[in-house]
């Protein structure tokens, strides 16, 4: 069975491949901030960091899967779709993108414990059938040592990598050894849970080991 991965970070593509499944990828063609902006003006207000990493991943799988059965009609197979935000102290964090903001969450973060919220969209798609959902939240602490030095932040925020993934951390790359405990499914915090993956696979009918390639 095929497999698509809405989405082209690196670390979610990397986890799949590590677990024997090699998918397609597409680019979601979505708006993220106008998405939750929409969604808090309905409310009246910001939706919490759970509901709104559904709602996100909700949207970028919807998007590859409907463009997937008009421009691949004879795909058979899941679209994935997911989202991830950092909460520390009560705030929300997404990717910081400038050395500057990653410094500053560095700097909080230092011997400080926060939640990695991720949520998970999947789609089976199947030729001449309206595509079935199944969506979970997965959620995970990340706490992170607290000896860090002013000079070991300098230097990762200059490696670049903390600068283009939510809350400016990695698990399993030069971050990993600034972290010392994680209580959840680890895959989590590298970029979606593998096993709700699997679970919403089930949910759908599929058998995970069919995924693999």
């Amino acid at each position: 069975m095929r497999v698509c991965l809405a989405s082209t970070s690196p670390a979610r593509l990397m986890l799949l491949r590590q677990a024997g499944i090699e998918p397609l990828t597409r680019a979601p063609q979505t708006d993220e901030d106008a998405i939750a902006a929409a969604a808090g003006a309905e409310r009246g207000a910001d939706l919490p960091p759970a509901e709104l990493v559904l709602l996100l991943a909700r949207a970028k799988a919807a998007d590859v899967a409907h463009r997937l059965s008009s421009e691949e009609p004879d795909f058979d197979g899941l679209v994935i779709g997911g989202d991830s935000m950092f909460e520390l102290n009560g705030r929300v964090y997404g990717k910081p993108y400038t050395p500057e903001e990653a410094t500053r969450r560095w700097h909080e973060m230092r011997g400080a414990t926060g939640i990695l919220h991720s949520g998970h969209s999947v789609f089976h798609v199947r030729p001449g059938a309206e595509p079935r959902e199944a969506t979970a939240i997965a959620e995970a602490s990340v706490t992170f040592a607290d000896d860090i030095t002013d000079g070991e932040i300098a230097a990762y925020v200059a490696s670049g990598e903390p600068l283009h993934v939510a809350g400016a951390f990695t698990v399993d790359s030069l971050g990993g050894a600034f972290i010392t405990r994680v209580e959840g499914d680890p895959s989590t915090v590298v970029g979606m849970s593998l096993s709700t993956i699997r679970r919403l696979a089930a949910e759908l009918g599929v058998t995970w080991t069919d995924l693999w390639s």
